[in-house]
């Protein structure tokens, strides 16, 4: 059995889909992190059968628009002195930016590298994002 101590301050970012882990691991850059951090993968869950979780022995900032748009079912736990003191669910956020790039090769994010790829939810019901200069669509989930 795998034992991971418990956290005295930080953050556990749960019920993340099986095979995500890594990409929000490293998008958070907890890859280049200097305090302890893991990224458990594949735990049992009663509800997805399996999951991906991060333990983060730190109080750090995220940019929670980067995870509601990769998978909007995760939730955060903020611990403090080894208690959860609250709990964070994600949800798609209605922008986001600089977190994907168009793929449009005409679309002027991609011709002038000083503009920031911005895109809106478009679809919520199907988790759908559209270029605001170009209108293409992607899918929630779909990091570069």
């Amino acid at each position: 059995m795998l034992n991971i101590d418990t956290i005295k301050n930080g953050l556990v970012i749960d019920h993340i889909r099986a095979g995500l882990g890594f990409r929000i691991f490293q998008q958070l850059g907890l890859d280049r992190a200097n305090f302890s951090c893991a990224l458990i993968k594949n735990v049992p869950s009663k509800k997805s059968g399996k999951k991906d979780m991060i333990k983060i022995d730190n109080i750090i900032s995220i940019d929670y628009s980067i995870l509601g748009f990769i998978d909007p079912n995760i939730s955060i736990n903020v611990i403090q002195d080894e208690k959860i003191v609250r709990k964070i669910k994600m949800e798609l956020p209605e922008k986001i930016e600089n977190v994907i790039h168009c793929k449009n090769p005409r679309c002027i994010t991609i011709t002038e590298r000083y503009v920031t790829p911005v895109f809106k939810l478009s679809n919520r019901d199907k988790g759908q994002y559209k270029c605001e200069y170009c209108d293409a669509l992607y899918n929630a989930g779909a990091i570069d």
